[in-house]
């Protein structure tokens, strides 16, 4: 339920002629309640009267909004659309027009103190939006267009002043305005490549800078390129994937990730890295991306997912300074002295999110993956073993290892030929991990109409589900989270909840 204050918010940013009149009397500790209001209910001109007249000098859509993942602020974040987030860029762009077309107006003239506009945080959850929700793809070009525009207005405005105001050196002697830092997320591909490299390169009022970079299907040339013009300050993560770089190009890629001191985060799957297709400058090749990780000495989240590392993961991460707190390593042909070496290694204790999906875990497997459960089983959150042929016997063999895990959250299980008795025993098990809130489980194999079962990768579709037969299921799952006192845990079989989950919010 909305307080009083936020009602008269409300009603106020809904006659904007109103708005813009009391924007001068209004005092500065109610612009963020205003502001939450013209969110919420989409009115754009109230959102750009109030950040061009911003009398703060941040403006943070997560302080303002709320972070969507708190239950409370989720109503705000569904209303987070795109015309909403055009309509404070615009603004910015604004701002920044009259202060270059205005540069003698000081302080008690021009409300307006912003300083920095951060958006960070504003597309980390996008798998259930629609259209009118504003992808990090467009939200990207879209800031990217907003500072080249900005760049040509001063620009033009600087060829017009010298004209005017030349002092005794010839420069031009009109005071500079102040700019504008907007942080953000960006995602670049080919299509969006040449706006945001013409953007990052611009030295102007308003300054693109990065906290989380998204890059796929790039070039290695066009993915250095852009590397090298992100300001270093502030990257906490790089995400490449997509871009076919092979251990060649990630050779030439990575000793750019040098310059960001504040690196924890570094994704690289589906990057063509393939150990088990031996060929000469294979060894050379894992011997640089070794020492290049081992030069990132803040990084606590590698993802090498969909590389083919069979037997030389203890040479890939034997020169890491730091033990690493999220791995990911889905469909990576692992072998069990693979696993033998990170449950003997400094991660294994470390480690809060981990990833094993995608290997054959009814055979040889099964025991290494027991040991390193149990080297993890203090700090583990998040566990990923999905598409693994895990069946009732092996899950059952696998429990004891799995319910040491007591601060376990979050269980991936999707794709395995589990049936509806196995799941139930997992259900009954781990009731006693207290904080186990979300767990995504495969369809049972019981629910489907095959006979005989397909191979357990086709486990993954609904093509021959019965739908009643599966509901059914469902709800007594639910009645026996009910009946044991925990209402609050999510079983389900979507994986939209669960793409929602990112090492930064364990």
């Amino acid at each position: 339920m909305h307080s009083l204050l936020f009602l008269c918010a409300r009603r106020l940013v809904s006659h904007r002629p109103a708005t813009r009149r009391a924007l001068d009397l209004v005092p500065p500790q109610l612009f963020p309640v205003l502001f939450r209001a013209a969110f919420l209910d989409e009115r754009t001109l109230a959102l750009r009267d109030l950040v061009g007249t911003w009398p703060f000098p941040v403006l943070s859509f997560r302080r303002l909004l709320g972070h969507r993942r708190r239950r409370r602020h989720r109503s705000l974040g569904e209303k987070a659309t795109k015309l909403c987030v055009q309509a404070v860029i615009l603004a910015v762009v604004a701002h920044l027009r009259r202060a270059l077309e205005e540069p003698s107006r000081d302080g008690s003239e021009n409300r307006c103190r912003l300083r920095v506009l951060d958006m960070t945080g504003l597309h980390d959850d996008d798998t259930d939006r629609g259209p009118e929700w504003m992808s990090l793809w467009s939200g990207t070009v879209a800031l990217a267009k907003a500072c080249l525009e900005v760049s040509k207005h001063q620009n033009e405005c600087l060829k017009r002043s010298s004209k005017r105001h030349k002092g005794p050196s010839g420069l031009s002697a009109a005071p500079q305005p102040f700019g504008v830092e907007v942080r953000a997320d960006l995602f670049v591909n080919a299509t969006s490549f040449g706006v945001l490299r013409d953007a990052l390169r611009t030295a102007g009022l308003f300054r693109l800078k990065c906290r989380d970079f998204h890059a796929e299907e790039l070039s290695v040339a066009g993915t250095v390129s852009l590397l090298e013009s992100l300001e270093p300050a502030g990257v906490r993560r790089v995400d490449l994937r997509f871009n076919n770089l092979g251990l060649p190009g990630l050779c030439v890629v990575l000793p750019h990730l040098a310059r960001f001191a504040d690196l924890l985060s570094l994704k690289l799957p589906y990057s063509n890295v393939n150990v088990r297709r031996w060929t000469a400058g294979t060894e050379a090749g894992l011997r640089c991306l070794a020492a290049q990780l081992g030069r990132l000495p803040r990084l606590k989240e590698l993802n090498l997912g969909s590389s083919r590392l069979s037997g030389k993961l203890r040479q890939l991460l034997g020169d890491l300074q730091a033990p690493l707190e999220s791995l990911e390593l889905a469909f990576c042909y692992l072998l069990p002295g693979d696993l033998a070496f990170l449950s003997q290694s400094f991660h294994a204790p470390a480690l809060k999110k981990l990833d094993l999906s995608g290997h054959d875990f009814s055979e040889n497997l099964l025991q290494p993956l027991q040991h390193l459960l149990e080297e993890t089983s203090a700090s583990l959150l998040h566990l990923d073993l999905m598409e693994c042929r895990l069946t009732d016997a092996c899950l059952e063999s696998l429990l004891p290892a799995l319910c040491r895990c007591s601060r376990l959250r979050c269980l991936g299980l999707f794709g395995n030929p589990l049936s509806t008795p196995g799941l139930k025993t997992l259900l009954r098990k781990t009731l006693l991990l207290p904080d186990l809130r979300l767990v995504v489980y495969p369809y049972p194999v019981d629910c489907y109409n095959l006979e005989p079962p397909r191979p357990p990768s086709a486990w993954l579709f609904q093509d021959a589900l019965d739908e009643e037969r599966f509901a059914a299921v469902a709800a007594e799952l639910g009645r026996m989270l009910t009946s044991s006192g925990r209402a609050d845990a999510v079983w389900t079989a979507s994986l939209c909840r669960h793409g929602a989950l990112d090492y930064f919010a364990l």
